[in-house]
C-alpha cells in the first residue's frame, strides 16, 4: 500500500492538481483572515475556518476526480484490477495520499495561527477541536469523491457529482430540521465552538468508511464482469 501512497502523491505534485488545491484553499483562507481579523477584528481562529470549511465543498473534488476516472479513460484501471495489490490497498493509497494533501493545508494555516497569537490570545484547545473537526470533514469529503470518481470515467462528472452531493447535505437542514443529523457542515460546527462531539466524530469516521466501503463494491464488480 506505501507504494501506492507514494505514487498518488508524488502524482498530485507532478500536475498542477496538489499546488491548485493548496493555492486555492490559502487564497480563499487569507481573504477571510484579512476580513475577520485585520477588518472586523477577531482573533478566534476558528472564526475563519467556519467560512474555510465551505471552501472544502467545492474544491476536495479537485483531489479526487481523477483518482479512478482517470485510470478508467487511459486503461490503466485494468492494471490496476488485475495487479497482486489488493484493490482494498489501492483504494486506502489513493485516499490516504488526497488526506495528506488536506493535513498538509492545515499545517500551512498555522501560520495564521502564529499572526492571531500575536495580536491576541486564541484558544488553543478550540483551535485544535476546529483543526480535528476540519480534518474529519475533509476525509468525508475525499471518500466521497473517491467512491464518485470509481463511477465514471469523465474526471469533470466526477467532480460535479461530488461536489453537487456535498451541496445537497448542506442544505438538507433547511429543507426539513430532521436531516440535521445527515448535514455534514452541519455536524462540523460544533467542533469550532471548542466541542469534540464523540457521536459526530463517529459519523464522521463511519460515513468515510461507508464510501470507502461502497468504492471497493463498485471496484469489485467491475473486476468480476472483466
Amino acid at each position: 500500500m506505501l507504494s501506492v501512497i507514494k505514487k498518488e502523491f508524488k502524482s498530485y505534485f507532478l500536475s498542477p492538481i496538489g499546488y491548485v488545491f493548496i493555492g486555492l484553499f490559502l487564497l480563499m483562507f487569507s481573504l477571510f483572515f484579512h476580513i475577520d481579523v485585520l477588518q472586523d477584528g477577531y482573533t478566534n481562529f476558528e472564526f475563519i475556518f467556519y467560512s474555510g470549511a465551505t471552501i472544502l465543498t467545492f474544491i476536495v473534488p479537485i483531489l479526487t476526480m481523477r483518482t479512478f476516472a482517470d485510470e478508467r479513460k487511459t486503461g490503466t484501471e485494468q492494471l490496476l484490477l488485475t495487479s497482486p495489490i489488493s484493490l482494498t490497498k489501492v483504494v486506502l493509497g489513493k485516499f490516504i495520499a488526497a488526506t495528506l494533501i488536506v493535513i498538509i493545508t492545515e499545517l500551512f494555516t498555522l501560520l495564521y495561527f502564529g499572526i492571531l497569537c500575536f495580536f491576541g490570545t486564541p484558544q488553543v484547545t478550540t483551535a485544535f477541536a476546529t483543526l480535528l473537526g476540519f480534518l474529519l470533514l475533509a476525509i468525508s469529503y475525499i471518500a466521497f469523491g473517491i467512491l464518485a470518481s470509481s463511477l465514471t470515467e469523465n474526471q469533470i462528472t466526477a467532480g460535479a457529482l461530488s461536489v453537487g452531493f456535498n451541496i445537497l447535505i448542506w442544505f438538507l437542514p433547511r429543507l426539513n430540521p430532521v436531516y440535521s443529523n445527515f448535514s455534514l457542515i452541519n455536524l462540523y460546527s460544533k467542533f469550532p465552538e471548542g466541542r469534540i462531539d464523540i457521536a459526530d466524530t463517529i459519523t464522521f469516521i463511519a460515513f468515510t468508511i461507508t464510501c470507502i466501503l461502497l468504492t471497493l463494491v463498485v471496484l469489485q464488480r467491475r473486476k468480476s464482469v472483466r
